[in-house]
């Protein structure tokens, strides 16, 4: 079966279209997203071989309570996640605009979406479960819902067969930073903890988001400050981590200016290393140990310096890289010292893969 992976971005949509063994057939980035989108480019891309697909997987950033699992869209179903947009307002509207754009051309193809979310429904009950009354819980849904679930999963997959260890019951933490990172605890193949909770803004330091901050500051910041509730948003959002710390969301400008003895660029540098390295201890106590340590998405593939700060502090966990390995990593690849108990490796992020064997297995086809 030919997959063709829809992905909707905050300001690119990228289409690749799947064959046997998952090889790229083709792909194409198209500028714009949700109404921006260039219905003519979108038009002259489908007619390229990327049209010749024989199914459609949309990723689709929120799956709410309901969507536990990959599904095949029917008109229910796209009632449904248009009701959800109230918990991904900034995200899933554009994710819907494509599928919207994708089924006027492709109307005739079965398509499935696959959900950011739904990877983290195995979360046992005490990493998923907010301290709050139960009636603003069960009425409000509020919970650790996690994100990049697609891009843990296939973490989850292709780990264990790089390292030669599939179908053991290994203890990982995949480390997802890319703009907006998480990290996630995985055993046995399944999600057992993850930073990001009932948003994307929970967790690690990234770009432009600030994770997780006191929300008592927040309080104070609205009702003794009057900052507005969308001048908070817009800030946490957009304004903030490694961005509001030193006027940069570029990792590549800021280890520069950090190696330039910048001091706002060494602070914002310790502050996200800070974050990076207690989340995954937290994520190795959640497993009881660890086996790997997962660096993926863009900044976890490209950044032998981040993987080596970020190592440095985790010692005590059995982690430690081969310098040499780790500044010649292509993904996917090993860069563990011969002595750590804990192996480290570089995987890409393919959370293409991961959305076409949902597709598949959706469909029931190979």
């Amino acid at each position: 079966m030919r997959v063709l992976v829809v992905n909707a971005g905050s300001s690119t949509l990228k289409l690749r279209l799947l064959g046997e063994q998952d090889a790229v057939l083709a792909e194409q980035e198209l500028q714009g997203s949700g109404d921006r989108l260039d219905a003519g480019a979108l038009r002259q891309a489908l007619d390229s071989p990327l049209g010749e697909a024989d199914a459609i997987g949309h990723r689709i950033v929120h799956g709410g309570e309901r969507f536990r699992s990959a599904v095949k869209i029917d008109a229910a179903v796209e009632v449904a996640l248009r009701e959800l947009i109230e918990l991904a307002p900034l995200h899933q509207p554009k994710s819907l605009a494509a599928m919207d754009a994708v089924t006027g051309l492709l109307g005739e193809l079965p398509a499935v979406a696959c959900f950011d979310t739904a990877f983290h429904w195995t979360l046992p009950a005490a990493a998923a479960t907010y301290a709050l009354p139960a009636q603003w819980r069960e009425r409000w849904g509020l919970r650790r819902y996690g994100f990049h679930g697609l891009s843990h999963a296939w973490v989850a997959q292709r780990a264990p067969e790089l390292l030669g260890r599939a179908g053991q019951d290994l203890r990982i933490v995949s480390c997802h930073l890319g703009a907006g990172a998480s990290l996630c605890a995985i055993r046995n193949g399944s999600s057992l903890d993850t930073t990001m909770g009932f948003t994307p803004l929970e967790g690690l330091v990234m770009a432009t988001r600030s994770g997780s901050v006191d929300p008592g500051m927040l309080l104070w910041l609205l009702e003794r400050e009057g900052v507005s509730a969308p001048e908070l948003a817009e800030t946490l959002e957009y304004r903030s981590g490694l961005f509001g710390l030193c006027g940069t969301a570029d990792m590549r400008e800021l280890l520069t200016r950090a190696e330039g003895e910048d001091r706002q660029a060494q602070l914002a540098l310790e502050v996200y290393l800070h974050s990076l390295r207690a989340g995954i201890a937290a994520m190795t106590a959640a497993l009881g140990g660890l086996d790997a340590l997962v660096f993926t998405g863009g900044v976890g593939e490209r950044s032998a310096a981040v993987r080596e700060r970020a190592a440095d502090g985790l010692g005590f966990l059995g982690v430690a890289i081969d310098d040499e390995r780790n500044r010649a990593a292509t993904a996917d690849c090993e860069i563990s010292a011969r002595d750590a108990s804990a192996a480290t490796i570089v995987l890409a992020a393919r959370e293409d893969l991961e959305i076409a064997r949902q597709v598949r297995a959706v469909l029931g086809a190979r």
